[in-house]
């Protein structure tokens, strides 16, 4: 059976947490798109973790941890996390690298900083990872697959003529140095020897598994907000951040895919430039700020602040409903308990009307929240495991949530720990 955990908003909603959880009860886990341009902050009995490009599941030994071939691979970084965890006690992970799999340069991560420094204003608040220049080599054909480095006439052959591309640009745009051929030649034999016990045909190796009624888990990267084409374009990723892009980025068939666990945050939050329509400000984004995530809203790769904000009803609903959500896991709901009030932006005035639907991103830029503010609840939540044992208020505001996106809340997180998890039944659950 097959399983994709995947973000409903800006990402940074809790995805880490709900696939390392959930793999406890499965085999395989799979990042099928994105680089190391966002972490997944994870806590468990190990201590606390950013992974940036391993999967989530490696903090269990009877899970296979797998890179697909949509994700972009930085082969230095990847193992650098890996050393990085092994040296705080973890088991070093069963790991499979897929030969599909297409190699961050080091040169993606030149063009990213370069640009992002010429576009000076007018930037996209880039993670500088790569992530923009691999993308676009990747579908202009001129990227490097993973199999390639085992094919030694082609790969000099296409250093060279890649080489001379870059080369134009790095100096009569950026007005950068140029990249030696040979250097490239030799950065890419060291690839090679560092990923080479780890590749394998993943597709096929996942048909089989399948066969054998084991367990997949695809982990997505960000959330729908930052998908290139339904997202808040041009301030997205890259990569489609959809569940259905999760048969894509392993090699899938779609119809293995039986549920979608999408994951919300109790209030909003994001990370890079773009529209958001119910940010907050001042000393209450502040406060938000300071009391939020596990341990303050900063990025897990960049450590930048995040943006924070209400729980948005419209941009939630648009999330599960391009997900496909089966389930939605609505996390850090602890996080609220200092609050006497709780706004929830529950719809979008544009040009002086109201709607309820996510629009188109010049529309977007334009819109004014529509709040309603609830009760808070006004104590600490954490440890608590039975629904029915929340604090009358916090049920409701979880109820006021699942009516206005209209997907079943099926998991609350309360805690940052891998066992601060409520199941709830919910009645929108099919």
């Amino acid at each position: 059976m097959v399983k994709a955990i995947v973000g409903a908003n800006w990402g940074d909603e809790g995805k880490g947490k709900i696939t390392d959880m959930m793999a406890q009860e499965a085999d395989i886990v799979v990042r099928f798109q994105g680089g190391a341009n966002a972490g997944h902050t994870i806590v468990n009995d190990y201590g606390k973790f950013a992974l940036h490009t391993l999967p989530s599941g490696v903090f269990y030994s009877h899970i296979t941890n797998i890179i697909g071939n949509g994700v972009a691979l930085n082969i230095p970084l990847l193992f650098g996390e890996i050393q990085s965890i092994v040296d705080r006690n973890v088991p070093a992970p069963k790991l499979l690298v897929s030969d599909r799999a297409q190699i961050v340069m080091p040169y993606h991560i030149l063009f990213d900083q370069y640009e992002e420094e010429r576009l000076g204003g007018k930037s996209f608040g880039s993670t500088k990872s790569g992530i923009a220049p691999f993308y676009s080599d990747k579908y202009a054909k001129i990227g490097f697959q993973v199999s390639e480095l085992f094919d030694e006439g082609l790969l000099e052959e296409k250093t060279v003529r890649i080489c001379e591309m870059k080369n134009v640009l790095l100096e009569h745009l950026y007005h950068k140095p140029v990249i030696d051929p040979k250097e490239l030649l030799n950065t890419l034999h060291e690839y090679r020897d560092m990923v080479a016990p780890y590749v394998c045909d993943v597709s096929a190796f996942l048909v089989r598994a399948l066969k054998e009624g084991q367990t997949v888990l695809l982990e997505g990267q960000l959330g729908t907000l930052k998908d290139p084409d339904h997202g808040i374009y041009p301030m997205v990723t890259s990569s489609s951040t959809l569940a259905a892009f999760g048969a894509i980025g392993a090699g899938l068939p779609p119809y293995e895919i039986r549920e979608i666990v999408t994951v919300c945050k109790a209030y909003s939050s994001a990370v890079g430039a773009g529209a958001f329509v119910s940010e907050l400000f001042g000393d209450a984004a502040e406060e938000l700020r300071r009391r939020g995530g596990d341990g303050g809203e900063y990025g897990a790769t960049t450590g930048r602040p995040r943006r924070v904000g209400w729980f948005d009803c419209v941009a939630s609903k648009y999330g599960c409903r391009l997900q496909g959500a089966t389930d939605v896991a609505f996390t850090v709901l602890d996080v609220l308990g200092y609050l006497d009030e709780i706004p929830v932006c529950v719809g979008y005035e544009i040009d002086g009307e109201v709607t309820t639907d996510f629009p188109v991103t010049s529309r977007l830029e334009r819109a004014k929240p529509v709040l309603k503010t609830l009760p808070g609840w006004k104590c600490d939540i954490r440890g608590i495991r039975k629904y029915e044992d929340l604090p009358e208020n916090c049920r409701n505001y979880i109820e006021f949530i699942e009516s206005q996106i209209e997907y079943p809340i099926t998991m609350v997180s309360n805690g940052p720990g891998r066992d601060d998890i409520i199941y709830r039944e919910s009645a929108l659950k099919n």
